[in-house]
């Protein structure tokens, strides 16, 4: 008896699961790109340069790009600086540094917290086009002026069909 109860719950759980998995999907089918680098022990290297590849093709549409970063409660800044190389299909490549506002004034978390973690999403351009279809690289490193940063968990990107119309 008891093997059929539990049976029974490991169904349920995989039909709950599989329902929970179809729900999701369907919420975001907007979402062109989206994907998270996690760092070992939770701490960031300088030299720990994260890149997402991006092959895009729709160049009609607007985009909205965001990232998505991470941290603990502990985390000991308000910001995290971080430099963002970009690299074109046709080759070209852009610099640019990036302060993610972490905090507020008041030293209070932005974003969504859940026990002593933070998740925030912090959106970079919005309603923007891509110039051209092909491989783009985005490439983030930390320009903090502490190496290793400590308790930044994951470094996320993503890009998203813009809600705009145009």
């Amino acid at each position: 008896m008891k093997d059929l109860s539990r049976k029974m719950k490991d169904n349920a759980l995989g039909v709950i699961l599989v329902f929970s998995i179809l729900f999701l999907s369907s919420c975001n089918n907007n979402v062109v790109f989206s994907k998270y680098q996690n760092f070992e022990k939770n701490e960031w290297f300088t030299k720990n340069k994260v890149t997402f590849d991006v092959d895009m093709t729709d160049i009609n549409s607007l985009h909205d790009i965001s990232v998505m970063i991470r941290h603990a409660d502990a985390y000991p800044y308000s910001n995290l600086f971080v430099f963002l190389t970009t690299k074109y299909p046709d080759g070209k490549v852009t610099l640019d540094t990036l302060e993610c506002i972490l905090a507020s004034a008041k030293g209070e978390w932005m974003g969504n917290g859940a026990g002593d973690i933070y998740d925030i999403t912090i959106p970079l351009k919005q309603s923007t086009k891509f110039p051209m279809t092909g491989k783009y690289s985005f490439t983030f490193e930390q320009a903090m002026r502490t190496d290793p940063l400590p308790l930044i968990m994951d470094f996320g990107f993503e890009i998203k069909k813009s809600k705009a119309v145009h």
